[in-house]
């Protein structure tokens, strides 16, 4: 009887240790797939917040790049409008320029139109064969006539105004004689022009101070704003030009300027030797009208120190 008894309690005892290790087992099992459900829900919300990260700096990007296209679209209209203006702008001037051409056109044929009509004719100059004779010694500028000028009342008369009148070329195609009653009125209002006439015997070369030679007006263009014209242009040596000629025509624009009512009878004359293409040299004539403050009769050689010129032709060679 009491082994009987000691075997069903034994019985109870396995089932119950059984039953234990059962819901051991089960509540490890749940442990183990609580705590993979907890890894995911882990990782799937670490994913979320990275790629919520990442998009919120891809539309900030998206913004920054819209931004930057809409400026640049606003620099391309800007830059095409500027040059859509700079394109009316070259227009308008390349109709200024030739406005303004063709207005020193009609001055310019009016202006010798005007000198045709009042100016008196080249007069023959007496005193030129003489001075063609001379040869240079050591002053490249002397008095002709004890300085005084050869005027006659005729020529001084301001009955007709101001004018300025350029004798025709020669047979040899020589700038010959230029005369004037200088005034304010014929003085140049705009800048002088480059020339491109190429006078007599115009054979230039570099030297150590420049250019042997210059285009000289025989009237500088100051006085009667006569540039690029054949009749009043000559082959002449860089000290012929300035200072030569130069500080006579800055005392003749200084009187000019001090008064509308100054006037000067001037005449420029080339002497050549024969039929040489080159002047030897050029007298200036000028009497102010009225008064003596003007006053000169001067003869400069054609010369330039270091340099031997063939007058013929215009060639030269160092000495």
């Amino acid at each position: 009887m009491q082994i009987k008894k000691f075997s069903h309690l034994a019985k109870i005892t396995k089932i119950t240790t059984i039953l234990l290790l059962a819901g051991l087992l089960a509540a490890c099992g749940n442990s183990e797939a609580q705590q993979k459900q907890a890894l995911a829900q882990s990782r799937s919300s670490s994913s979320y917040r990275l790629a919520s990260k990442h998009k919120t700096t891809y539309t900030k990007e998206q913004k920054v790049v819209a931004k930057q296209a809409k400026k640049n679209k606003q620099l391309a209209e800007k830059i095409s409008d500027l040059q859509a203006d700079n394109e009316v702008t070259k227009g308008q001037i390349t109709d200024l320029k030739k406005e303004l051409t063709d207005l020193q056109a009609k001055s310019a044929a009016a202006k010798q139109a005007t000198s045709a009509a009042t100016a008196e004719p080249a007069q023959p100059n007496s005193d030129a064969n003489k001075l063609a004779e001379l040869n240079y010694q050591t002053d490249q500028e002397i008095t002709v006539n004890n300085n005084n000028p050869t005027f006659s009342a005729a020529d001084l008369s301001k009955d007709k105004g101001a004018w300025e009148n350029y004798a025709n070329l020669d047979d040899h195609n020589r700038a010959v004689q230029a005369d004037a009653l200088l005034n304010q009125s014929l003085m140049p209002t705009s800048k002088r022009t480059a020339l491109t006439w190429d006078p007599t015997g115009w054979h230039n070369k570099k030297t150590s101070h420049g250019w042997l030679y210059n285009r000289s007006h025989l009237i500088g263009f100051q006085l009667a704003g006569e540039n690029n014209n054949p009749k009043n242009l000559i082959t002449g040596t860089q000290s012929l030009n300035n200072p030569g000629m130069l500080h006579y025509e800055m005392d003749l624009a200084y009187y000019l300027k001090q008064s509308a009512d100054h006037y000067v009878r001037y005449r420029v004359t080339p002497i050549y030797r024969g039929d040489e293409l080159v002047a030897r040299g050029v007298q200036l004539q000028a009497q102010s009208i009225g008064d003596n403050d003007i006053h000169f009769n001067a003869y400069i050689f054609n010369i330039e120190t270091g340099y031997n010129i063939n007058y013929a032709d215009g060639t030269s060679s160092a000495q």
